[in-house]
């Protein structure tokens, strides 16, 4: 779109669009598992954008392709008749994003602005434009509140994108890139994301088991990580900023929005609730103190958390933690820079499971340098911490990733997008290959959810309808773990 046609949607509030383009279960899971992998989360980066468009008195529309054919969000698209189209896009999600905006732009003879945004077009910036041809007018480089913000503005104005800070945009025939948007620092300015938007709350539920009641509202109360590890996607991957937090009393504001909204359980998914320990203790005695009703499931680090934070996590409504163990052999955690030890999981699983607490742990195989005998280390160990849950990821080396940048020193990577689902094994390290990845985590599945001590502790757990389809659902998948040899070959688990 060359600068001359801004001038089209001049001295008006703007009607926009929010699309996440159509996808269904099968393309990320295997189809005879997916019934217990499955998992719809509010998208909240899209939600925090058409929070800040609506304050701006701009007039927005969220089209999910979760729930929606390609064909229905063209139609309902086109019926809005938006001047401006925003696209989310992860690196599995790109090449249906990419054909979104070329059916966008063919539906309205390129009269409307199209910008990506996500994690995708996020590390790869202007190469998504190149990719997309004309179809696709910019490109967000960051966070993308104001960013889209001050784009709307420019595109009111009938001015360009010039000095928009966080774009990369086409001018004509050329392709221009701003300097990045610094990281917003003061996240208390930013309104609750725009839950309205997401029409009928109940469908938006976590996977099977990892969650109590419904409706589930999803909230996040910072952002950024000082870790680093390999396979970590972060905007700021310097880790220069550090972890960015919200202030317990607006976290508060937002939790309690949630419950008037009929939320009756919260998913938090910072990468960990426990950085600052003071804080998520204040938080939880907060929480406790007024008498909140509602449920809720965190994720921490192992080294971050103590018997008495779990405590009083637990005696705050929290019935389950995630853990990221990753695996269980030492050298791999120092591999991926975890920054953990086997001795630190073990401790933590054990303190949470002594206060009361449900405990989560994923897994991932393919680590640089790991062999499968490591593997099948590693699935012991998930055995003997006995959590309640335990997930068996490949690891994936996303862009953006340090992984993904030093390619070469540890091994291949799928040409294929659509393999980057932490189920795909894109990537392959020297020390394996990928058949051994999936036989690991067939087999890491089929030893952790067989045992009988395992099944007996369920059954004993059933408490109502919920439960029984819980069961089912994973007692479904069990079945075909153990008579399918190709599973999680998308190619042959159709």
């Amino acid at each position: 779109m060359g600068v001359n046609c801004y001038a089209i949607f001049r001295n008006k509030a703007m009607k926009c669009a929010l699309v996440i383009p159509s996808w269904v279960p099968e393309e990320i899971f295997s189809s005879k598992t997916a019934g217990s992998q499955i998992n719809y989360w509010q998208p909240l980066g899209t939600l925090y954008i058409a929070a800040v468009l609506k304050k701006a008195g701009h007039d927005v529309k969220f089209f999910n392709g979760a729930f929606m054919t390609n064909e229905k969000i063209l139609r309902g698209v086109k019926e809005f008749q938006p001047e401006f189209i925003g696209i989310y896009s992860t690196t599995f999600g790109w090449q249906k994003a990419r054909q979104a905006a070329g059916d966008f732009k063919k539906i309205f003879h390129g009269r409307v602005f199209i910008c990506a945004g996500g994690p995708y077009p996020i590390a790869m910036q202007e190469r998504c434009l190149e990719d997309a041809g004309e179809s696709l007018d910019a490109v967000v480089t960051g966070e993308g509140e104001f960013t889209v913000l001050e784009m709307m503005e420019r595109l009111q104005s009938g001015k360009g994108l010039e000095g928009v800070t966080g774009v990369v945009y086409r001018q004509g025939e050329s392709i221009r890139k701003n300097p990045p948007r610094p990281l917003i620092t003061d996240l208390d300015s930013l309104p609750f994301p725009a839950r309205e938007l997401l029409g009928h709350a109940s469908r938006y539920i976590p996977p099977p088991a990892t969650y109590r009641r419904k409706p589930v509202a999803v909230l996040i109360t910072s952002r950024g990580c000082n870790r680093r590890c390999i396979y970590c996607f972060q905007m700021d991957k310097e880790r220069q900023s550090g972890i960015r937090y919200r202030s317990v009393e607006n976290v508060l504001k937002e939790i309690e929005h949630c419950i008037r909204e009929g939320y009756r359980e919260i998913k938090f998914i910072d990468d960990t609730l426990a950085a600052d320990y003071d804080r998520a203790m204040s938080l939880a005695q907060e929480i406790k103190a007024r008498r909140l009703d509602f449920t809720w499931f965190a994720s921490a680090c192992v080294n971050q958390v103590d018997k008495p934070l779990l405590k009083a996590f637990r005696e705050a409504g929290c019935w389950a933690i995630l853990f990221g163990a990753e695996s269980g052999v030492q050298k791999n955690l120092n591999t991926i820079r975890k920054g953990t030890t086997l001795e630190q999981i073990r401790a933590a699983v054990k303190a949470a499971k002594e206060v009361g607490l449900k405990v989560s742990t994923p897994f991932i195989f393919g680590i640089p340098g790991e062999t499968f005998e490591e593997g099948l280390q590693t699935i012991q160990f998930s055995i003997d911490l006995n959590p309640d849950i335990a997930n068996f990821h490949a690891i994936t080396p996303f862009p953006g990733t340090y992984l993904y940048d030093n390619l070469d020193k540890y091994g291949a990577m799928s040409e294929e997008l659509t393999d980057f689902t932490y189920q795909g094994a894109a990537f392959i390290p020297h020390t394996m290959t990928r058949e051994e990845i999936l036989k690991l985590r067939q087999i890491a599945f089929k030893r952790f959810y067989s045992r009988p001590s395992f099944i007996f502790r369920r059954i004993l757990e059933l408490r109502n309808l919920h439960d029984l389809k819980v069961a089912f659902k994973s007692l479904r998948s069990l079945f075909w773990l153990w008579t399918r040899r190709d599973i999680f070959n998308k190619a042959k688990s159709a």
